[in-house]
């Protein structure tokens, strides 16, 4: 195992700003799926943060990039800036899900105004 999701998702798919270190462990794409389907929502936008600071920027897939806010969002599904951010991602690498980002974005504004 990597010791962070961020050093396994560089590993697996490259890192726009600094160089891929070498690594001997494997780098099947399953195991980085399951480490981030189990990961906690720190660690997920450690990932997201480092590895695409700027949000359309960086190496990791969309898909990948879809399942991490997804995930992050089931776990703080209050937080109005996660939700911004998430519908921005999807804003985006769209047009195909505008309807979710309308939607995220519908429910940072009611969780605002509540």
């Amino acid at each position: 195992m990597h010791s962070t999701l961020t050093e396994h998702a560089r590993c697996l798919y490259g890192d726009e700003y600094r160089p891929t270190p070498e690594c001997a462990k494997e780098h099947a794409e399953f195991y980085f799926v399951e480490e981030l389907t189990f990961a906690d929502a720190d660690a997920i936008l450690a990932m997201l943060r480092e590895l695409c600071p700027h949000l359309v920027d960086g190496c990791l897939p969309v898909w990948v990039r879809n399942l991490a806010y997804r995930l992050v969002l089931l776990q703080r599904p209050d937080e109005p800036a996660l939700l911004r951010e998430a519908a921005q991602s999807l804003w985006a690498h769209g047009p195909d899900w505008d309807d979710i980002a309308v939607d995220l974005e519908r429910r940072a504004d009611l969780l605002e105004s509540a």
